[in-house]
């Protein structure tokens, strides 16, 4: 049976650095009210394998799936439908075009129901399911409903979901589908999340979980194994600039985690890419926040975007998203919708990658950086495409 092994031997909190065991009752967030993060005993694992890179020899025999990485997951049954893995396709076209040596896109629309947001849920549903989890709810832009509502039928569980009434049919539509409850709600993700919280009651006494986005601890452990790709896939090593289509930023959060982990395995040095985080013009607190110096993110005002996945308007993640902004060099940046809609529709005519506008965003940004000078033409470039556009026809 596919599985996770890693040894957790903590889970802590990212705000209060306040820690708790691993295991039941099913971990959410921290008292404080912030994120926890799962911390392992990585030098016991290094050990236990024989080395660095004796554990990397181990893990690439494996089968080409997100689950490869056992050592660094949670040692639960996997609840699985083949993700991760995704191929790092060259782009030598629009690398032509922009003027850059080399590009390369991460294509996670290739992953089960079309997106970057099933390694979340593979993770998160398989720790929820080994603690008895049986009702499961989150709010939803679209994606990561339609991971919750296939990995939640894998496991069993009973899916509620909430979504803004505004979210493309075709997400909708996926969500039922694959079984789950889905109301919709006026307003954005966030107005959804409230809805949910007001009609469900407090999860712990009405017997059900909460999976937005980081307010459980796994849902970064899924996601933080498209850093952990990244290294294999670059034969041993990192790219220099990594794009990435921020929402609720737990895939960004959970790259540098990854990287960090890497480092503790003696796989990587100190070094790390460029993080940026890419976002809509009609909603944009990380980039707000970052131009502005600041260390948190106000909420956005009646966000405003064709790319679903970006309207977001604040999340529980933003102190340690522009922190790894930062820490890393790199850069936050807004672009108009007009922009990410074209950048998507040249990665599809130009490279045969029918991108999401989220995916758009990461090349109408990238265009951005290079007109200041902040990408050369030198720098090993990663942009994600995070999900499929065929999801956003109408």
């Amino acid at each position: 049976m596919t599985a996770g092994t890693g040894k957790i031997d903590r889970l802590e909190c990212a705000r209060c650095i306040r820690a708790r065991p691993f295991g039941r009752p099913v971990a959410t967030m921290c008292a404080c009210g912030g994120t926890l993060l799962a911390r392992y005993d990585l030098a016991a694992t290094v050990a236990a394998a024989g080395g660095s890179a004796a554990l990397r020899a181990k893990i690439a025999s494996r089968p080409p799936d997100l689950w490869r990485y056992a050592e660094v997951l949670p040692a639960v049954p996997a609840v699985t439908l083949g993700e991760g893995f995704t191929p790092l396709l060259e782009a030598p076209r629009v690398a032509e075009a922009l003027g850059l040596a080399r590009l390369l896109i991460k294509d996670e629309s290739q992953n089960p129901t079309g997106s970057f947001k099933a390694r979340g849920m593979t993770v998160a549903v398989s720790v929820a399911a080994a603690q008895g989890v049986r009702i499961a709810a989150a709010p939803s832009a679209g994606n990561a409903g339609s991971a919750l509502a296939a990995y939640g039928a894998r496991a069993g569980m009973e899916v509620q979901l909430y979504l803004p009434e505004s979210t493309p049919k075709p997400l909708q539509l996926e969500a039922r589908r694959l079984g789950a409850r889905v109301t919709l709600v006026p307003g954005s993700i966030a107005d959804a999340g409230r809805a949910l919280r007001s009609a469900l009651g407090p999860p712990a006494e009405n017997g059900w979980f909460d999976f937005s986005t980081l307010r459980e601890p796994f849902r970064v452990e899924g996601k933080k194994t498209m850093g952990y790709e990244l290294f294999e896939q670059l034969d041993g090593r990192l790219p220099d600039v990594i794009l990435y289509p921020t929402g609720g930023g737990t895939g960004l959060v959970g790259m540098w985690k990854a990287f960090d982990e890497m480092q503790a395995l003696g796989w990587i040095d100190a070094r790390r890419p460029r993080m940026v985080s890419v976002q809509a013009k009609g909603c944009a607190p990380i980039v707000r926040a970052f131009d502005e110096g600041r260390e948190t993110a106000e909420t956005w005002e009646d966000p405003k975007t064709i790319a679903w996945g970006l309207r977001v308007p604040g999340s529980l993640g933003d102190a340690l998203m522009l922190r790894a902004l930062r820490d890393s060099g790199g850069a936050a940046v807004a672009v108009p919708d007009e922009d990410l809609l074209a950048g998507a529709a040249r990665l599809a005519t130009l490279e045969g990658i029918d991108a999401c506008p989220e995916g758009g965003a990461c090349l109408a940004a990238l265009e951005v950086l290079q007109r200041s000078g902040q990408v050369g033409r030198g720098d090993l470039v990663v942009l994600f495409n995070t999900g499929s556009g065929i999801k956003y026809a109408a």
